[in-house]
C-alpha cells in the first residue's frame, strides 16, 4: 500500500475515477504479502502490483464494476488452470477492490503524514457493500467494538491481516470482517563504524526498509555526505549511543545492530553493550576468523557468558565470497534476512517444501 499512497493521492487530487485493489489474504506460496496493493484509473493507468501479473487483468475488469457500483468486490484466486486466471506458484490470495473517492482525501492524507513520521498504526476497512475505513494507533479504539481487541493486537504487532468474522468461531454474523493494514515504525539498523563497508551496508539496509544509523566517534569520517542513504549520522562512541537509545525506549526486537570498526576499543564496548543491555533481533561483527577469537576472548574479559556469545554471529555475512564493500553488504543482509525470518540461507535448489513459510 505504500508504493501505491502517493500516486492514489495525487490521482484523487485531480479528480481522476480510481479502484484500490488489495491483497487481504494470502494462502500457501504467493507473489505479493498481505497489503499489497494495486490503484487503477479510468484512463487505464495502473498502478502497484498485486501478483506480479498473474490476476492483474482480472482486477482491471473487476474495477470497472466497483466504478459503477460504489461497492467493493471480493474475489479469490488460486492455482492457474489455463482457464480461470490463478497464480503460477501454487497459493492462493483473496483481493478486494474498491471505488475509492475524493471524499477520501483527509484520510488518505493523515495517513502519509503517519507514515512518513515514521508513527505506527493501521488503515482498517470493512470488505463489504461499500467499505467503512478508519485509522487505528495503537491504545486507540476501533470503530468496531466487538473485534476491538483483534484490531488492537494487529495494530500493536504492526501486522497486517484480516480480523472479525473470518475467525473460527460458532455464531458471527453479529462480527463485522475487516481487513488490518498495519503501518508500523519501520525496525531499526545501527551501524558501528564509518567505513566503504558501512556505507555500502547503509544502502543496503535502507533499500530493505530499515531506519538506517551511522554511529562512529571520529566526526571526520562520521558525516552525512559520505553516508548518503543513512537517515541519520551521529558522533558518538557507539556502546554509549546504544544504552542511551535504549533506555530511552528507541531499541526493540526488531532492532538490528552490526558492528564494522575493526577497533577492539569501539567494537568491544558496543557488542558487550548490544549482547546486555538491550533485546535486539540480529547482532553481528565484521572481522577475519582471528579477529573474531581476539574479539571473544575480549568479551569473555568484559563478563560475556557463552550463552549472551552465542546470539553474537561473527564472522558476519553468509558465504558468497564476497570481498567488495558492496558485496559484503549482500552477504551480511543475507544473512540478516535469514535469520530474522527463520530462513536456512542455503540455495533453494538444495531444500525441500515451500518456498515462501
Amino acid at each position: 500500500m505504500k508504493d501505491v499512497l502517493a500516486g492514489l493521492i495525487a490521482q484523487l487530487e485531480v479528480g481522476a475515477v480510481v479502484a484500490l485493489a488489495r491483497v487481504v489474504e494470502v494462502n500457501g506460496a504467493a507473489p505479493r504479502e498481505a497489503g499489497a496493493a494495486m490503484i487503477v484509473t479510468a484512463e487505464g493507468e495502473v498502478i502497484g502490483s498485486l501478483s506480479g501479473g498473474c490476476v492483474e487483468a482480472a482486477v482491471v475488469e473487476t474495477a470497472r464494476e466497483v466504478w459503477e457500483t460504489g461497492t467493493c468486490i471480493g474475489e479469490r484466486f488460486g492455482i492457474d488452470d489455463g482457464i480461470a486466471p490463478g497464480l503460477t506458484c501454487g497459493g492462493e490470495v483473496e483481493i478486494v477492490t474498491e471505488y475509492v473517492g475524493a471524499e477520501r482525501l483527509p484520510l488518505l492524507r493523515a495517513l502519509r503524514q503517519g507514515i512518513d513520521a515514521g508513527e505506527p498504526l493501521a488503515l482498517v476497512s470493512t470488505l463489504a457493500g461499500a467499505p467503512e475505513w478508519a485509522l487505528v494507533r495503537p491504545g486507540e479504539p476501533s470503530p468496531w467494538p466487538l473485534i476491538d481487541g483483534d484490531i488492537a493486537a494487529l495494530v500493536r504487532a504492526g501486522r497486517s491481516a484480516l480480523a472479525g468474522a473470518d475467525r473460527c468461531e460458532p455464531d458471527q454474523s453479529a462480527l463485522p470482517r475487516v481487513f488490518v493494514q498495519a503501518f508500523a515504525a519501520p525496525p531499526r539498523m545501527i551501524l558501528a563504524g564509518a567505513n566503504a563497508f558501512v556505507r555500502a551496508l547503509s544502502r543496503t539496509g535502507s533499500q530493505l526498509g530499515y531506519r538506517v544509523t551511522v554511529v562512529d566517534a571520529r566526526e571526520v569520517f562520521a558525516t552525512a555526505a559520505q553516508f548518503p542513504h543513512a537517515h541519520e549520522v551521529v558522533i558518538a562512541w557507539p556502546h554509549r549511543y546504544l544504552r542511551a537509545e535504549a533506555a530511552a525506549g528507541r531499541i526493540d526486537g526488531r532492532t538490528v545492530v552490526c558492528v564494522l570498526t575493526h577497533d577492539p576499543k569501539f567494537d568491544v564496548p558496543m557488542l558487550a553493550a548490544a549482547l546486555t543491555a538491550v533485546p535486539v533481533a540480529f547482532v553481528g561483527a565484521l572481522g577475519s576468523r582471528r579477529t573474531h577469537a581476539e574479539r571473544m576472548a575480549r568479551l569473555r574479559e568484559e563478563g560475556i557468558t557463552d550463552d549472551q556469545l552465542r546470539r553474537l554471529h561473527s564472522p558476519l555475512g553468509l558465504d558468497l565470497n564476497a570481498r567488495t564493500p558492496e558485496e559484503t553488504a549482500i552477504s551480511i543482509a543475507a544473512q540478516i534476512i535469514a535469520e530474522t525470518s527463520g530462513g536456512s540461507g542455503r540455495a533453494l535448489g538444495d531444500t525441500d517444501g515451500p518456498i515462501h513459510r
